[in-house]
């Protein structure tokens, strides 16, 4: 991944990245804007939902992972696409793969908060492997 790339994806990352208690479980959460967080959700209120959570890994060998989740929900319209720094948020995948749960919140209103139950968890602990190993590259010497 040339400098730039690298420079392009790190300013493109999801900043507002946490992980929470929730009952005792640690719950990954990707905060959003008030605003868009109420238009998302006023799209999808009181309907039955899904949403398809695809994990898309982008790594350069050099240990630089990124995951592009892609969030689409059954109702709404609404595709969200969220760029992570994996090299930032381990413990995020390693929650997510742990719970197979991802929140969403609101940054302005925190107790504004909704929950996605991922239907395939196998899916995560695959994704949280390839996260490791291509970070694992950044930890290893380089070779003359």
């Amino acid at each position: 991944m040339a400098s730039n790339e690298l420079d392009e994806l790190l300013n493109k990352s999801h900043k507002d990245l946490s992980v929470e208690d929730f009952e005792g479980k640690r719950v990954p959460c990707i905060g959003f804007e008030g605003r868009k967080f109420d238009d998302m959700l006023s799209k999808v209120s009181g309907k039955p939902l899904s949403v398809d959570t695809n994990l898309n890994i982008l790594q350069d060998g050099l240990g630089h992972v990124f995951v592009e989740m892609l969030l689409t929900f059954s109702h709404g319209g609404i595709n969200e696409k969220i760029l992570v720094n994996a090299n930032d948020n381990v413990e995020f995948f390693e929650s997510l793969a742990e719970t197979t749960m991802l929140a969403i919140a609101s940054v302005d209103h925190p107790e504004k908060i909704f929950m996605i139950q991922l239907p395939k968890p196998e899916r995560t602990t695959e994704a949280l492997e390839i996260i490791k190993n291509g970070l694992s590259k950044n930890t290893q010497p380089e070779s003359t």
